[in-house]
C-alpha cells in the first residue's frame, strides 16, 4: 500500500472525528421520579402514621394500585377540591366521583374498599362490647356508614339483654329530606329478632343533625307502641356531616 493511500486514511478518521465531535449532544430526557416520591411517601407513612401525611397525600397512596403509572397528585388534589375531605371522597356516590377528571372504575373501587373496610373495622368493635358502654364507637360508625348519604335512610339497631347488638339493618330509603318509617314494621321486625331495645338511627343530608318535630313525633309513637311488648328504645340518633344528635341527650324523649 502507498504512504498516500495511508494519509488519506489517517486524513479522513481525522475529520470523522472532528464531525462527530461537533455534533450537538441529544437532550437526555428527565428521570422520572415517579418511583423515589412513591417510596418517600410510603417510607413517611411507615414512619409516622397517617398523621405524617396530610389528606391529598393519603389519598394519592390509596390511588397507587389505580394508576401503576402516573402520577396520582393532580387526582387526589382534584378530587378534594370538590368534595372538601377525605370522609366525603371515599363517601361520595360513584357517579359522582367519576365526574372528576381521571377517576374511573379502578379508582372507584379502590376508595369504596377503604370505607367497606373502615365500617367493618368499626362495627366490628362495637358488636362485642354493649353499645351503652361503647357509645362513641357506635356514634363513629353511624357516622361512617350514613353519615355523608345524600339520600335518608332509616336504621334500627336491635340489641339483645345485654345490649349487645344481634342486628343492624336499613329499614328504608327516603329523599333528600324525608324516609317513610312504618311503627308497625318496626315493632314486628323486633320482635322477630327477639330484641328486647333498639337504637333508631337517621341521617339529614344537609348535614344539619338537629332533630325536626316530625322526628320527634315518630320516635314517640314508636316507643308508645314498643312498650307492651318488653322492648326499649334507648334513643334516636340523627347523623349529618356536620356531626349527630341524640334525642336523648336533648331530653326530646
Amino acid at each position: 500500500m502507498s504512504r498516500s493511500g495511508g494519509s488519506r486514511d489517517k486524513a479522513s478518521a481525522e475529520e470523522q472525528a472532528a464531525f462527530f465531535a461537533a455534533a450537538p449532544e441529544k437532550a437526555k430526557p428527565e428521570p422520572d421520579d415517579r418511583h423515589g416520591h412513591r417510596q418517600r411517601l410510603r417510607e413517611r407513612f411507615q414512619n409516622g402514621g397517617a398523621d405524617a401525611i396530610p389528606d391529598y397525600e393519603l389519598l394519592e397512596m390509596i390511588l397507587f394500585r389505580a394508576f401503576p403509572r402516573i402520577d396520582t397528585k393532580p387526582i387526589a388534589k382534584r378530587l378534594l377540591a370538590k368534595f372538601g375531605s377525605f370522609a366525603d371522597v371515599v363517601s361520595a356516590a360513584p357517579q359522582r366521583l367519576k365526574e372528576v377528571d381521571g377517576v374511573g372504575d379502578r379508582a372507584v373501587e379502590e376508595l369504596k374498599l377503604i370505607k367497606a373496610a373502615a365500617e367493618r373495622l368499626t362495627k366490628g368493635e362495637i358488636k362485642s362490647r354493649s353499645a351503652l358502654t361503647s357509645w362513641s364507637g357506635v356514634i363513629d360508625y353511624l357516622r361512617l356508614a350514613q353519615g355523608f348519604e345524600t339520600r335518608e335512610q332509616f336504621r334500627i339497631l336491635f340489641l339483645d339483654k345485654k345490649n349487645q347488638i344481634i342486628a343492624d339493618e336499613v329499614q328504608g330509603h327516603g329523599t333528600v329530606d324525608h324516609t317513610p318509617v312504618y311503627v308497625r314494621e318496626v315493632v314486628k321486625r323486633a320482635l322477630e329478632l327477639s330484641a328486647t331495645a333498639i337504637i333508631l338511627v337517621h341521617n339529614h343530608p344537609s348535614g344539619d343533625p338537629t332533630p325536626s318535630r316530625a322526628d320527634i313525633d315518630m320516635t314517640k309513637q314508636i316507643i308508645d307502641a314498643s312498650r307492651p311488648f318488653g322492648v326499649t328504645v334507648h334513643d334516636h340518633i340523627i347523623v349529618g356531616r356536620n356531626g349527630h344528635a341524640s334525642l336523648k341527650s336533648l331530653r326530646l324523649i
